[in-house]
């Protein structure tokens, strides 16, 4: 038996991308049914105007044996990953997209070319990732980073990687997003590294280098995410029960997190990219179709709120 994932809050989350014009999205290597299905289909709902960019005869012959209509769509031909990889991301610095998709290729592959210095798209900020996550038995979308990039960053690039998030869900509408900083323990060990880093953050954001949002840490996962468990803990806290984003100690602890919530909580996700010159909607060649078209609505409302701040 099959279990329904998700609780419709990505349905509302896409009924907000309707009313704006889709966003040119330079999609790189689909050369694979799922990820060449998931770009099609986002671009006859309107998210994305997807720039199919790989072996064109390939791509022909695969839409083809899956019933993919490709009518429409423009393909710019590319030889194998690596040139599908820069040939894409030529297309954004050209601003013919807007936006970036990985599609069948390793995501080394992908950011590999995003982060060459001269022909890339650095910027200042260090490269993140967040999953979006519609997890039936919380209240909100939890946003949860960073569990695919940076294995183990120091306190310099969690500051990065929580602005990012923040970034991003300042552009979907809060105006406050609540940061729930996860340790093991909610007190501060010196030897607990990640409790010490929770503590700074919270300190980095007092002091308006982290900014945008409510900060608490270092929170166990119980009592961020459950505000009866804060208070039996005597836990007083406004992130605690309510967290927007859950920033993770590492990329392994994230990363288990994640994938716990969509096997065992029948969570959707989806995934992208910040902290380059545009979003990057990065799935999983395991993704569901849903999964991807979620992605690209998340991506596509990131991208309107970047075009209205110029």
């Amino acid at each position: 038996m099959t279990h329904p994932t998700g609780s419709g809050k990505y349905d509302n989350l896409l009924a907000r991308c309707k009313e704006l014009p889709a966003i040119p999205t330079a999609v790189a290597h689909p050369c694979e049914q799922s990820a060449l299905a998931g770009a099609v289909e986002a671009g006859q709902l309107g998210l994305i105007e997807p720039i199919l960019v790989g072996p064109a005869a390939r791509i022909q012959e695969i839409a083809r044996a899956a019933n993919i209509d490709l009518g429409g769509v423009e393909i710019v031909d590319a030889p194998h990953s690596h040139a599908s990889s820069a040939k894409a991301v030529e297309l954004v610095r050209l601003g013919r997209a807007e936006l970036l998709m990985k599609g069948s290729l390793h995501t080394d592959e992908l950011l590999g070319a995003v982060v060459a210095r001269e022909t890339g798209l650095r910027t200042g900020r260090r490269i993140s990732h967040v999953f979006v996550m519609d997890v039936p038995t919380y209240h909100k979308v939890l946003v949860i980073t960073d569990a695919a990039i940076n294995i183990a960053p120091n306190l310099e690039d969690k500051a990065d990687i929580c602005q990012n998030a923040i970034d991003l869900c300042r552009n979907l509408g809060l105006d406050q997003p609540k940061v729930a900083i996860l340790a093991a323990v909610e007190t501060i060990n010196s030897k607990m590294p990640a409790t010490l880093d929770a503590a700074a953050l919270c300190k980095m954001a007092d002091r308006g280098q982290i900014k945008g949002a409510l900060l608490d840490g270092p929170l166990a996962f119980d009592n961020a995410i459950s505000s009866e468990a804060a208070r039996i803990k005597g836990i007083q806290s406004p992130v605690a029960g309510d967290p927007d984003i859950l920033l993770v100690p590492d990329l392994e602890a994230g990363n288990i997190l994640a994938k716990q919530l969509s096997f065992l909580a029948n969570a959707d996700s989806a995934g992208l990219v910040l902290g380059a010159r545009v979003p990057i909607i990065l799935t999983s060649r395991a993704d569901s179709v849903r999964s991807r078209i979620a992605s690209c609505g998340v991506a596509k409302l990131a991208a309107h709120a970047r075009r209205k701040q110029g």
